[in-house]
């Protein structure tokens, strides 16, 4: 995983970002694949960092990212 370790979060913030990790990694064809779960966790880190605190929306970039980068 990306370097994280200054990042600091307020519980109820990572309870948003937890509820958008669920709901995006719901959205994925089984079997899981576990690099796709780790882009998304990373892209809800990131965008959590920059301000971003809507669920829906952490989920919404984290799926974007995920596709994007399926195509490189």
């Amino acid at each position: 995983m990306k370097d994280f370790s200054n990042a600091a979060f307020a519980p109820d913030t990572i309870s948003v970002m937890k509820q958008a990790l669920d709901s995006a990694v719901s959205t994925l064809p089984h079997p899981v694949n576990s690099a796709h779960v780790k882009s998304i966790a990373e892209s809800i880190l990131r965008t959590t960092r920059e301000g971003e605190r809507d669920p829906t929306m952490l989920k919404t970039m984290a799926l974007l990212e995920l596709q994007i980068s399926e195509r490189d």
